[in-house]
């Protein structure tokens, strides 16, 4: 199983929060993490292993929303910052838009990814 991580500036340490919450999950599914690129970096920090991409404004949102039209994308983690503007909302909508074509599950908050985290 494939999940993208991404988060906004202010949501980062939340995300690697979230993901120390399900550390042991993570590895003994052996669950591949692909994030955009700021993500990535705070994630391996944090001592994950995750494919870093381009950062979200520079692409990265667009090359998961790529892979996620490819089918290589099982699931989509996006801690969202609802309150900041955004330069690249647009590819932010083309990722939401692309995992609801696709039936892909998308949480864009922790109580909608620790819900699909248990499912797993």
């Amino acid at each position: 199983m494939t999940i993208a991580i991404i988060a906004h500036n202010g949501k980062k340490p939340e995300m690697v929060m979230f993901l120390n919450e399900f550390r042991d999950i993570l590895h003994a599914k052996h669950i591949k993490l692909v994030a955009t690129g700021t993500t990535g970096a705070k994630t391996e920090e944090a001592g994950f292993e995750v494919e870093k991409l381009l950062s979200g404004p520079l692409g990265g949102d667009a090359q998961i929303a790529s892979r996620l039209a490819e089918g290589k994308i099982d699931m989509v983690i996006f801690f969202r910052d609802p309150l900041d503007k955004h330069p690249h909302e647009p590819d932010i909508f083309m990722l939401m838009r692309l995992c609801d074509v696709h039936n892909i599950p998308l949480a864009t908050n922790p109580a909608t990814a620790r819900l699909l985290m248990k499912a797993i």
